[in-house]
């Protein structure tokens, strides 16, 4: 798959988006060695604190599927003008399970931005650091 293809399937997932406070929709794919890929959205909450990220929704969702330590990209889409960057919360859990992840952060016209998660999180903190 093709980091243009992977960021279209992110695309897919925003028409998923629940997003009645926000009205901002962000999709995701993560994309494993293996060549699977989980998509996810955002959910918000009307307690906002219980709002998830597309790219954790991705994430949770691979994991609960058995895969743990062999993830190698990850697109982040959003309709908006600028690429749709990942927040802190989402950049750390990332960390935890791949601090050597390629992210692709997407605008509303489907340019891309590829950087590494180390470049969005630099001096990352995971389990890694405990050795």
């Amino acid at each position: 798959m093709t980091d243009q293809e992977l960021v279209e399937l992110a695309f897919t997932m925003l028409e998923r988006s629940y997003v009645p406070y926000s009205h901002f929709p962000v999709g995701a794919a993560l994309e494993c060695a293996d060549g699977t890929v989980f998509t996810g959205c955002n959910v918000e909450n009307a307690a906002y604190g219980s709002t998830i990220c597309a790219e954790r929704t991705a994430l949770v969702k691979a994991i609960s599927e058995g895969h743990r330590d062999d993830f190698v990209r990850l697109a982040v889409v959003g309709n908006s003008s600028a690429p749709c960057w990942p927040c802190g919360a989402c950049r750390q859990m990332l960390y935890e399970f791949a601090p050597d992840l390629t992210v692709l952060v997407a605008q509303g016209d489907h340019r891309f931005v590829k950087l590494s998660l180390a470049q969005l999180l630099p001096h990352g903190f995971g389990p890694k650091s405990l050795d």
